[in-house]
């Protein structure tokens, strides 16, 4: 009996290891890919200095952030051009203000540092250079918008505006609803730094949207491969913060998956190119206009369903790498090739 537990112990051991190697063969090694992350403070470093010391003390901000320093106040805070010195009176005007402090002592508050976001960017970034070795690792540069821009990319960075990922609970939020609704805020949080950082990259600068791209399908394929790669870059990442939804609209669209495919096929929807008819399942809204009852429906389905067909797609042709499937332009051989036929939920 004893020969038999232990054969039996034995066994279950020899099928873990299988298991896990099967899962390694899957994934990617990234142990050997050096990654030197660079997260500067820009946030920190401005609120140094005194509404009296700029003149002094900017020129060597400047020097130090390049290109960024422009980047910043020309265009996030709109404080006119940075070669004429009348934006510095502008500037110190901001600073002065009461509403700018309380919102840096709160950004400080929640982030001394970037320490718990620093593992997850650096995997992310790994895997990025491990698909593309030729790409360069941006700067992370962090600052205070006035809840204007979140992650915008730049030069050789990609700028993370700390005061909009603050935590949906933060005081802040409540009163910028006319600019910024709640179903945006509520992603304002310290979890979501690293997938908005990949979707600026991936979006922006990896896979720039085609102009030649005006079809919903054309619009939903590109859309659904960006989420696909996200997701190949964040394995780890919950599919619901890769694509902006809360667990419940997440929830919605799995359940009416097959429904939302529907309409769009009887409303002949796949191959219209007017904007303004097709953007509405494209957008951050509230809920997607037309499907379901009492407003209830997940936003942007469109993006949803073509995340979906890429899935399909990848999955029922496993010879095709993920570079492949990013060079892949054709929308209707993905669609075709994706033999796509989302089953009625119960």
């Amino acid at each position: 009996m004893k020969f038999k537990f232990f054969s039996k112990i034995t066994l279950f051991f020899i099928i873990c290891l299988f298991i896990v190697s099967c899962n390694q063969e899957k994934g990617i090694d990234t142990s050997n890919i050096e990654i030197d992350l660079q997260i500067e403070r820009f946030d920190q470093d401005l609120s140094k200095i005194t509404p009296n010391t700029l003149n002094e003390k900017l020129p060597d901000l400047k020097k130090k952030y390049g290109v960024f320093y422009t980047d910043y106040f020309e265009k996030i805070l709109n404080l006119g051009n940075t070669e004429n010195s009348e934006y510095i009176t502008v500037l110190a005007q901001v600073l002065g203000d009461k509403p700018f402090r309380d919102l840096q002592h709160e950004t400080d508050s929640i982030y001394p540092n970037l320490d718990d976001q620093k593992p997850a960017l650096t995997e992310a970034f790994k895997r990025i250079k491990y698909y593309y070795p030729e790409w360069k690792t941006p700067k992370i540069i962090t600052y205070i918008s006035g809840f204007q821009v979140q992650t915008p990319i730049g030069i050789g960075y990609v700028g993370v505006g700390l005061d909009m990922f603050l935590g949906n609970q933060s005081k802040f939020y409540p009163a910028l609803v006319e600019s910024v609704p709640r179903y945006i805020s509520r992603r304002f949080t310290p979890e979501n730094i690293t997938p908005r950082v990949v979707e600026v990259i991936t979006r922006e600068e990896l896979f720039p949207e085609l102009n030649n791209d005006k079809s919903l399908l054309s619009k939903m394929i590109y859309n659904g491969k960006l989420l696909y790669f996200m997701k190949e870059i964040q394995p780890n990442t919950a599919d619901s913060v890769i694509i902006g939804y809360s667990q419940k609209q997440m929830e919605w669209a799995n359940e009416f998956e097959s429904d939302t495919w529907a309409f769009f096929l009887e409303q002949d929807l796949l191959f219209n190119t007017d904007y303004m008819k097709i953007q509405r399942y494209l957008a951050e809204a509230p809920f997607t206009p037309g499907l379901g009852s009492e407003n209830d429906s997940a936003p942007k389905l469109a993006l949803f369903i073509g995340w979906q067909i890429v899935k399909n797609y990848m999955n029922n042709n496993p010879k095709i790498e993920l570079k492949d499937l990013m060079l892949e332009k054709d929308a209707q051989k993905i669609l075709t090739m994706a033999k796509y036929h989302p089953n009625q939920k119960d």
